[in-house]
This record gives C-alpha cells, structure tokens and sequence, in this order.
C-alpha cells in the first residue's frame, strides 16, 4: 500500500473535542474528531470508478445484514487509511462510551468530505433498505467517519453498536454539527483492507438470537451493513482477534433514516 507525505494533505485541524473511553478504562478529556481545511484532491471520488457493487445477503434467522461487495477501488481504501494515519490513531475513541476491555483497538474519528461520502452514498443506494421500521432512508451518509485499526491480538469484543445522529462539518469546517430529524438505523463496516492482503484473523462475527453465528471475512473495499440500535433486531457481533503482524483497518459508517428514535448515540454491549 501507498503511503501519501505529509506534503500530500491539507492542512488539519480539529472540529469538536468529546470525552474517549480507553480499552481497558477511564476517560480522557478532550478527545479531538479531525477534519482537514481543504477538500483533499484524493477524495474527489468519481461515482463510476470501475466498481460494480453486489450485494449479498447473511441468513441470521431473521436479523438483518447483508455484504456489500466492491464498494470503493483499492486506490480509494489505500486514501482512507493514508489520511487515517495522518490525522493519528490513538487509544481513546471520542464519544465512545464501552466498559473495560470491549473495544481493544485504536481509533480515530474524522469528518470526510460531500465529495467522497455523496459519490460512495450513490454508488450502493439501490442495493439499501429505503425503509428500516417504518423510517425511510435518509440521502445522505453521516460524514463521521469511525476508524479503528487492529494489530496484532486486538479485538473487539461482544457488543451491539448504539444508534447516532448524523454528523457534518460547517460551513466554514470548523465544526462539527449534527444534523436534525435523522438518526441511524443501519452500521456500515467499510473494510479497508482483508485476507487478499495478507490480513490474519480479524474476522466479524455477527450472532443470530440462539448464538448460533455467521463470520465475514474483511476483504478490501466491500462492506458490512446489519441492524444496530437498542431494539430486539441489533445484531449482536464481535470483531475477532487479528492473529498475524499486519494490521486491519476498518471504518464504521453510519446509514442515515429519517425520524428515527431518540435513544442512546453510544456504542453499548449485550449479555443477553
């Protein structure tokens, strides 16, 4: 994979400052979502790229979610993680709230661009639900992104993701403002890179209601949808210990329904 030079990116700066659990505990104050102050060139994704999305559906015994194959080019996967590791990984995650040892990763939250976040919304809304529990689609994916990366025997253990408003940046991008009269209803892994690429491990198991389960394999460019939210259809599911030395990179999107509920925006586990 191509590395860009600091040189490459504009400038960045940081939109909103929220408190970051740590993987295993407390808080840290202050935690920074990043944007950059420009469009980078690199994100001016064109909506015919050459991709051909497919989707697929996953039996969960009546749960849903489905993969989506061939979502962004390899050139497009090596962007994100470029800018990625240009904002920072760290080990507190903003406005993630999870108990001790859950999310054992390191993550960084930015806000992406219309231009790259309206070109992949386009190039997959045929293949989405346009109704989710009576709430129909909303046209626009939230421009939070949420990456983690997994090295080596990093996981994230058995959760259900909570429900979010969506996100954008201001006018003049300095902040980050949330939008009204949407929330999510649907999480999207975009996995960034997979096996093909010498990944080990990292699986995402999602469990049906009796614990029987289902494990996807990340592969580069395709993309992971399942119910999420506090309701009786979130699917229950867990990411996988990466087990070689290189490392995954995932990011959790969020599919935007209109008039959705007003519960919980903060990833919450489940026992049950």
């Amino acid at each position: 994979m191509s590395r860009s030079a600091p040189g490459d990116w504009p400038e960045t700066r940081v939109v909103a400052r929220l408190p970051g659990s740590l993987p295993m505990g407390g808080v840290v104050q202050g935690t920074p979502v990043h944007a950059f102050a420009a469009p980078p060139a690199s994100h001016a994704w064109p909506v015919d790229a050459g991709v051909a999305p497919q989707r697929h559906d996953i039996d969960l015994g009546g749960l849903t979610a489905f993969v989506i194959d061939d979502v962004v080019t390899a050139g497009e996967a090596d962007s994100l993680i470029a800018a990625s590791e240009h904002f920072g990984f760290r080990d507190e995650a903003p406005g993630i709230a999870t108990p001790p040892g859950m999310r054992m990763n390191m993550s960084v939250h930015w806000l992406a661009d219309d231009g790259l976040l309206t070109t992949l919304f386009r190039r997959i809304a045929h293949l989405l639900p346009e109704y989710v529990d009576g709430a129909r689609i909303h046209p626009h994916l939230s421009r939070r992104l949420n990456v983690y990366r997994y090295r080596q025997g990093d996981t994230f253990n058995l959760h259900v993701d909570g429900d979010w408003p969506g996100y954008g940046l201001s006018d003049d991008r300095r902040e980050m403002v949330e939008w009204p009269g949407v929330r999510s209803r649907l999480s999207m892994l975009l996995y960034l890179n997979g096996a093909d690429d010498g990944i080990e491990g990292g699986n995402t198991r999602l469990y049906q209601h009796d614990r029987r389960f289902v494990d996807i394999s990340p592969r580069k460019g395709s993309a992971l949808f399942f119910r999420h939210g506090m309701g009786p259809g979130s699917v229950l599911h867990e990411g996988r210990p990466v087990v070689g030395p290189l490392a995954k990179y995932v990011v959790r999107i969020n599919v935007m329904y209109e008039n959705g509920p007003d519960t919980s925006a903060w990833a919450m586990h489940r026992l049950d």
